[in-house]
């Protein structure tokens, strides 16, 4: 791909300074850059080191200016880096129609411009929109709708009843509906609590690789809008996540639980069930949260508490050897403690 500084800055609505003819092959990590290349910088000590690398222009705020180098000025450079790599590297299209080896049931509705890979296997009554795409391997239970340009990479597993909005993303490997964890002991052993509701995703959302996400005991488990959820994440049944959340890896979300719009959980939290997490709430890595979140709340450790508080306990925590040394040289001062 070829295209011209102008060209790309249009298209990511900056401006250039310098050469706005100048061509354009690639996009590299400044240490990788080579001439022709795009590369981009956030900070005073990336943008030195972009200068003085071989790429051919840089993506960076407003802010910076270059006798070295052409700049493509953006009001914000992550945002641009992001939108300049889907410009230079797109993802492949793959070609519409059903593979010879997929298995797609006679009552299921299947786009005539979706592309359905080897060895999927596609229920009674699926609805697969426009554009979808079946990578390998994938498997789509009965009654299920994908909405138009939803992406299941290779060995997706799609339970029956589950809706997907639009434009959603799943990655290998991860289960979508599968039995919520539900059991009540009856005479000694542990009796099966039958999970008859499903999972609803919204549109915009991105799943990671072999994340779970069970179904409802009864009504569903619902994924919001514009969500994104990393690998290895764990979503019992019927947790309600809002929109525009994000949810990094290991994280596990008991049952039941509600999270608000804009919530944020770090990597390995975990989440008690039945609780509810409000609104544009930050719960740090590795956090046990066993109460509810007001909005805009940051809590941090386990249990989880607001994060001020826990910062203080950390602080305490360092001053406490020399605590112990100094009551140690009271005791021996004073003879307390002499007689143990």
């Amino acid at each position: 791909m070829t295209l011209t500084t102008a060209e790309i800055a249009k298209r990511l609505a900056g401006e250039v300074l310098g050469d706005a003819s100048a061509t354009l092959t690639g996009f590299a990590m400044i240490d990788a850059a080579k001439p022709g290349d795009l590369t981009f910088a956030e900070t005073e000590e990336f943008f030195a080191a972009a200068e003085n690398s071989a790429a051919t222009a840089i993506i960076a705020d407003a802010r910076f200016t270059s006798a070295k180098k052409i700049l493509i000025r953006v009001p914000n450079a992550r945002i641009a880096f992001a939108k300049a790599l889907a410009i230079f590297f797109p993802e492949p299209k793959l070609p519409a129609g059903v593979h010879p080896s997929a298995v797609v049931a006679k009552s299921a509705q299947v786009d005539p411009t979706a592309h359905v890979g080897p060895h999927c296997v596609i229920g009674e009554r699926v609805k697969i929109g426009a554009n979808v795409i079946l990578q390998s391997g994938n498997f789509v239970g009965d009654d299920s709708v994908l909405g138009e340009e939803t992406n299941l990479f290779p060995n997706v597993t799609i339970y029956p009843r589950t809706q997907i909005g639009r434009r959603v993303r799943i990655h290998a490997g991860a289960a979508i509906g599968a039995d919520g964890f539900g059991y009540v002991l009856d005479g000694g052993f542990h009796r099966k609590v039958p999970q008859i509701g499903n999972v609803v995703i919204g549109d915009d959302v991105e799943i990671g690789a072999n994340t779970t996400v069970d179904r409802g005991a009864l009504g569903s488990t619902v994924i919001g809008k514009g969500t994104k959820i990393d690998n290895l994440v764990q979503i019992a049944h019927n947790v309600q996540i809002g929109e525009h959340c994000i949810v990094i890896a290991q994280v596990g979300i008991a049952g039941s639980t509600r999270l608000g719009q804009y919530v944020i959980l770090a990597g390995q939290a975990g989440v008690g069930g039945h609780l509810k997490i409000g609104n544009q709430a930050t719960i740090g890595a590795q956090s046990g949260v066993m109460t509810d979140i007001p909005d805009g709340g940051k809590w941090l450790g386990a249990p989880a508490q607001p994060d001020k508080e826990f910062k203080r306990q950390v602080i305490a925590l360092r001053h406490l050897p020399d605590l112990l040394r100094k009551v140690s040289s009271w005791e021996k001062k004073f003879g307390v403690g002499a007689e143990e």
